[in-house]
Formats: structure tokens, sequence, C-alpha cells
């Protein structure tokens, strides 16, 4: 990594905090596009609830299929809910749900951003006399931050639920005793932890998106360019940035 390389970096790293710092000035200020609040819910959200319920629904199988033969040799198929369902509420949900986020939805953003760009539309908005972070980064940033927990949350119910079924069909595990398991397990706690982390990720995801987008140049080629860029660098940071959160909040809840 040359000098010039990491001034870059420090670079990008300055203009997207100011980018954040900028967008919640907006969020607390007037006006406030509800209506594209919702669009952008809907689009990041609930367009996103089918491969949300796959993706619980198949590393509860997964998981509980791992560790119960894992555990079976040693006699502690018995310990499978706790682990399966601590597991996936804590870590593979909300990893696997924002991983999900960041292919689907936040190259769409910066690909949709980089295209208003390059065709100048969004100094058309500016010549209107409107922000552009108002109006494009803020109903995006507030809907990551709402919407993603929110799929996560299902993403862990579904993959308990998984868990459930292969714990009684191939491990004879009643379905009371898994579920009896689950909540001893799981507590508050776990659930708000999850969320947080969710909600850290969603800022993350929008922010790189809304600002490769508004960095875009090149045409249709930066604009596929810009897209790659935002996938990697949001499942890097997603993925270091879950370490340190884990951290914070088994000191903080432990």
């Amino acid at each position: 990594m040359t000098l010039t390389s990491l001034k870059n970096d420090f670079k990008v790293i300055g203009e997207i905090i100011i980018l954040f710092n900028d967008s919640v000035r907006c969020i607390f200020s007037r006006p406030f596009y509800l209506g594209r609040l919702w669009e952008q819910m809907v689009h990041l959200g609930i367009e996103s609830l089918s491969i949300t319920i796959v993706i619980g629904l198949v590393t509860g199988l997964v998981m509980t299929l791992q560790f119960g033969y894992g555990l079976e040799k040693f006699g502690g198929t018995l310990y499978v809910p706790a682990i399966v369902s601590l597991s996936i509420m804590r870590e593979l949900a909300p990893i696997f749900t924002s991983l999900l986020i960041a292919g689907r939805i936040g190259s769409g953003i910066s690909a949709e951003i980089g295209a208003m760009n390059v065709t100048q539309q969004i100094d058309a908005i500016r010549a209107l006399g409107t922000n552009p972070i108002r109006v494009l980064v803020v109903p995006r940033l507030v809907a990551s931050m709402i919407s993603l927990p929110l799929l996560a949350t299902l993403s862990a119910f579904m993959g308990i639920l998984g868990g459930l079924l292969i714990a009684y069909v191939e491990f004879n595990i009643p379905a009371g005793f898994y579920l009896n398991k689950v909540l001893s397990t799981i507590t508050i706690s776990d659930v708000f932890g999850s969320m947080l982390k969710c909600v850290f990720f969603g800022i993350i995801i929008s922010l790189l998106a809304c600002y490769r987008g508004f960095k875009t140049r090149e045409g249709t080629r930066g604009v596929g360019s810009s897209a790659k860029w935002v996938v990697v660098r949001a499942s890097i940071v997603i993925l270091i940035s879950d370490f340190f959160l884990s951290k914070l909040l088994i000191l903080l809840f432990d």
C-alpha cells in the first residue's frame, strides 16, 4: 500500500463521515420526504422478504444438521437447540442478512444514484433548490436502519423454525423440549444486540452506496464499477466490525 493510496483511503473515510453528519442534520430538520421513505422501505424490506425467509430457514436446517451429528458422537444432542438458536440469533442471522442486503440493495442504490449523477439529474435537483442528500440519502439511510433489523429478526425466527424441523425429524427431539430450550437460552439482550448490529450495518451499507453513487463518473462503465465497489467494501466492513460489535455486546450484556 503506497502513501498516496493510504491518503485516498483516509479521504474517502472523511468524506463518508461528512455525508453521515449532513444526513443526520437532514433527518432532524424539515422537510422530510415520507413518501420516499416508504418507497425505500418497500424496496429494501418487503421485496427482500422471500430471500430472507429462504436464507434463514436454510441456515437453521444446515446448522442443526451439522451440530446434531457432531454432538451425537459425544451424547450431546440435547444441547443442539441452545447452541443453534444462540448462534443464529447473535451472529448468523445479522451477518447473512446484512451481506444479502449489501449485495442486493447496496449495489442497487449505488447504481441508481450513480446513473442519476452521470446523467446530471443530481445537478438538476440542486438547481431546483433541493438538497440531494435530503432527497436521495436520508430515505435510504432511515429505511436501512429500520428494515434491516426487522429482516434479521425474521431470518433468525425462520432459522430456529428450521432447526426445530431437523431436530424433530433427524434426532427425535420433541418440539416442546426444543422450544423450551430456545426460550430459556435466548434473552432480550440477545435480540436487542442482534438488532443493534443490524442498525449499524444498515448505516454502513446505505452510506457507502450513496457515497459511491455521488462519486460515479465515466458513464455506464462507472455505474458498474461503483456497484462492485460497494458490495466488496460493505462486505469487508460488515465482517470486520462484527467482531468488535460482538465483543462490545458481550462486555455490556454478559
